[in-house]
């Protein structure tokens, strides 16, 4: 899960850090950003949610959160589409890869 905000220029290193098999999904919610963030997301084919006016991190968080629910799903990662978590993605598969 991303909750990203103006996170267009980003994006795309932050999705290709992920590495191959960790993510069957990758859902981003997009905060009301101004820029390019849900292009380049569509571009990269993620599931995106976009947000009609700024919620800001918590609500975004929610967002995120409610989708996963609603899609029947147990775990997930929570990544910062600014790069600042994704070299912690392994490890957080790992973690919850048993339980999941």
């Amino acid at each position: 899960m991303l909750p990203a905000y103006r996170a267009a220029k980003t994006l795309v290193e932050v999705v290709g850090d992920i590495p191959q098999g960790h993510a069957d999904r990758i859902l981003l919610v997009d905060d009301a950003s101004a820029d390019a963030t849900v292009s380049v997301a569509t571009a990269l084919r993620l599931d995106v949610i976009r947000h009609k006016r700024n919620l800001g991190y918590g609500g975004n968080q929610k967002t995120c959160y409610r989708q996963a629910l609603e899609n029947g799903r147990r775990c997930g990662v929570m990544l910062h589409p600014d790069g600042s978590t994704t070299r912690h993605h392994p490890d957080l598969c790992k973690v919850i890869g048993a339980e999941c």
